[in-house]
């Protein structure tokens, strides 16, 4: 079945009734019955026609399956291989946990965001998992890079060069749609610093195993994350980890993937504190960066190229609604002049006016923060939804309390992030740090990478 918006011939996609009524996998569980494995009822991670963000970029037969191992069913696979006596076959199994979705579990099992966190901590560890960290240090670096980045536009943008606006790229969903849809010229103004996902992939797979004295691919990275988009991302060839080759993330379970698995659990949960990267005993308090629903990179950008470009110093960050409760604008201005004109669009909606007026050369911002969820990252797909898959407007109110409330932390603040620059990246400005922590963009133009994608 083709969704309305698609052109092609071949399109895999399905409304979700189809698959209900089509798919239904027994994933294995880690709870001993009979002296067999029991199985949770969970289905194989597909990417439904209303789960869909990125509109006209099919999924494929063949990306489907590839996306059949970004589900339960691998990750219990590895937690039961390391169940077997071949020690040979044993990985180090990591979660790594977004922030954006601490608020769904304290929501959902009425807790505090602390609170919740050590109990989703103390389930994944009951179930087998050895390390579990949250990815704010991830996105620090995401933010920090894409500030010098910016700056760096900033200074190049002339009448030949057009390097502003520069695009956020830390949804996925909008970039997929960007590369495999849009492509030149609007990839080219896609900000080229990696999203928290795949820096978090790269400090897993490097820095953490070799501090662990092991190889990479004897860990198994998953992330915890609101969205199904971070499936896909997860299976991009160009986000595999620069330094040795393995792919960053192995699997991805959304947030209520995750929630399903503990409700059908009936296993001894003790409260745990998550695990930092750098074996600090001490638990460190939950804290989040300044975004009204995500990441924060708009408000730490513009306070950055406030300081940096014009030397004026912003505390507060007033964001002003235009056309609708999805697109925001926030401006710097001097002496009656504007000197910074930044913009939040988040939902297709106001992509596609973004882009049509950018088109024209009528787009009047230096900065764009895109994420193709309305109302943010919180309202992700794979955890905001209710049972007919829409969104749970009493659950996301709530969710977005929880998330105000977090306290924030500026990433310059990050007490182990220089000492990563220095040895992890060889310095804040090496060419290891542009190999780790950026990236290139495809055109719309077929591809032949290890998937071996059709578009």
């Amino acid at each position: 079945m083709k969704c309305e918006h698609c052109t092609r011939k071949e399109c895999s996609k399905k409304t979700k009734t189809d698959d209900q009524e089509n798919v239904s996998v027994d994933v294995p569980s880690p709870i001993q019955k009979n002296g067999e494995e029991e199985f949770y009822k969970l289905a194989d991670a597909k990417i439904f026609l209303s789960d869909c963000l990125a509109c006209e970029s099919c999924v494929t037969m063949e990306e489907g399956v590839q996306l059949s191992q970004q589900s339960a069913k691998d990750f219990v696979r590895v937690l039961n291989l390391n169940k077997e006596c071949d020690a040979s076959k044993h990985r180090v199994l990591v979660v790594s946990v977004c922030p954006q979705s601490l608020p769904y579990f304290a929501a959902k099992f009425n807790l505090s965001v602390t609170d919740a966190s050590r109990r989703l901590c103390g389930f994944l560890k009951s179930l087998g998992v050895h390390y579990v960290f949250d990815t704010t240090i991830a996105a620090d670096f995401s933010i920090l890079e894409s500030q010098k980045e910016f700056v760096r536009r900033y200074h190049q943008h002339s009448e030949e060069q057009h390097t502003l606006p520069m695009l956020t790229s830390a949804c996925p969903g909008w970039v997929r749609y960007a590369e495999r849809v849009l492509g030149h010229p609007v990839t080219t103004h896609l900000c080229t610093t990696k999203s928290p996902q795949q820096v978090m992939g790269s400090l897993v797979k490097d820095y953490f195993a070799r501090q662990q004295n092991l190889p990479p691919e004897k860990v198994f990275h998953v992330i915890v994350a609101p969205c199904y988009d971070k499936k896909l991302e997860a299976l991009r060839e160009g986000f595999c980890t620069a330094m040795n080759g393995a792919r960053g993330t192995d699997c991805v379970l959304t947030s209520g993937e995750i929630a399903q698995i503990m409700e059908q659990s009936d296993l001894s949960i003790k409260d745990t504190a998550v695990d930092t990267l750098f074996g600090d005993l001490k638990e460190t308090a939950i804290q989040r960066h300044d975004g009204l629903s995500s990441d924060g990179h708009l408000a730490h950008v513009f306070r950055h190229a406030a300081k940096e470009l014009f030397g004026e110093h912003v505390e507060e960050i007033t964001y002003r609604a235009l056309r609708n409760k999805d697109f925001h604008e926030v401006t710097l201005e001097k002496n009656g002049k504007v000197l910074l004109h930044f913009a939040a669009a988040y939902g297709f909606r106001n992509i596609q006016n973004m882009i049509l007026k950018l088109k024209k050369g009528k787009f009047p911002y230096h900065f764009v923060e895109v994420l193709a969820c309305p109302r943010g990252c919180l309202n992700g797909r794979g955890q905001a939804q209710t049972e007919d898959g829409h969104t749970d407007r009493v659950l996301l109110q709530q969710m977005e309390g929880i998330y105000s409330e977090i306290p924030v932390r500026p990433p310059e603040s990050s007490a182990h992030l220089q000492e990563l620059y220095q040895e992890w990246l060889e310095g804040t400005e090496s060419s290891k740090v542009q190999d780790v922590l950026h990236t290139t963009y495809q055109s719309p133009e077929p591809c032949k990478d290890n998937l071996d994608i059709k578009w």
